[in-house]
């Protein structure tokens, strides 16, 4: 009697791959894995309202010492997401640490080892990091918006979520923050390199809009200083329309343009690179 010998079977997984909903799942596992992922993010809550209430403080404690005409076009929602010009730098930082800490610590490698689409990995870190920054973010303008508000409620000038244009301002503290992160993503993507990454977009984001339109020619210079990034991008948070300004929504789809400019140069260069 022969016994018959069975071919070992493959076992399936019908549920295992690497499709984008799992990739994201594992990004957001590395994501929080990361000790420095809470500190950052504490630290850009921290400072934002912090420096929000204490700039509210000040400016309404002057308030006798403006000018009728400052006062006319005084936008105290505005003021109150001024912090924001301190807590941005952490997203940058954070949206940057996304990318390059992998090529730091060469896990990169591993990472496109278990994903060979490269595209997924960077839709999914851009997914993860977009959505921690702007829920995040919204959630500190809120904070830090009605840290604000008692100070001009005593001069009668607190503004409510329920007023024109406010609602929309306050979440516009988040989609700015987001933003300003999004930068030092792409820049990660382009470069590698966490320290030239944060440098650059730093930069971009803060040093160029103030240096640069000064030295530029003719219409130039207002041009530039109109609509390179944050200057065109903070105005999602005015309420105040000043007249030669850009308009909320206008302004922030300039600052978005410039940042969603680098980030197919990145792309490019992330499947055109090895490891």
């Amino acid at each position: 009697m022969t016994t018959a010998i069975v071919p070992p079977q493959r076992l399936e997984f019908p549920n295992a791959g690497t499709s984008l909903r799992r990739v994201i799942r594992s990004e957001w596992s590395k994501f929080w894995s990361v000790r420095s992922t809470f500190w950052t993010l504490l630290a850009a809550f921290t400072v934002t309202v912090g420096a929000s209430t204490l700039i509210a403080w000040g400016a309404s404690s002057s308030l006798d010492e403006m000018s009728p005409s400052d006062r006319a076009t005084l936008d105290v929602t505005s003021t109150a997401m001024v912090g924001f010009a301190f807590g941005q730098l952490a997203f940058v930082v954070l949206g940057a640490l996304v990318v390059s800490s992998e090529y730091g610590t060469g896990g990169i490698k591993a990472t496109f080892t278990a994903v060979p689409a490269r595209m997924k990995v960077l839709v999914a870190k851009g997914v993860v990091f977009c959505f921690v920054a702007l829920v995040t973010g919204t959630i500190t303008a809120f904070v830090a918006f009605f840290c604000s508000m008692p100070f001009w409620k005593h001069y009668g000038l607190a503004a409510h979520l329920g007023d024109p244009g406010v609602l929309r301002a306050v979440i516009g503290g988040g989609l700015l923050v987001a933003g300003s992160g999004m930068f030092g993503f792409a820049l990660a993507v382009i470069l590698r390199h966490t320290a030239g990454a944060i440098t650059t977009a730093v930069g971009l984001l803060f040093i160029a809009p103030i240096i640069v339109a000064p030295l530029l020619p003719g219409s130039w210079g207002d041009k530039f200083d109109t609509y390179f990034t944050v200057n065109a991008g903070h105005h999602i948070t005015d309420v105040v329309m000043q007249p030669d300004q850009l308009a909320p929504w206008p302004g922030y789809l300039w600052f978005t343009l410039q940042w969603l400019v680098l980030l197919p140069i990145g792309a490019y260069l992330l499947n055109r690179r090895d490891a």
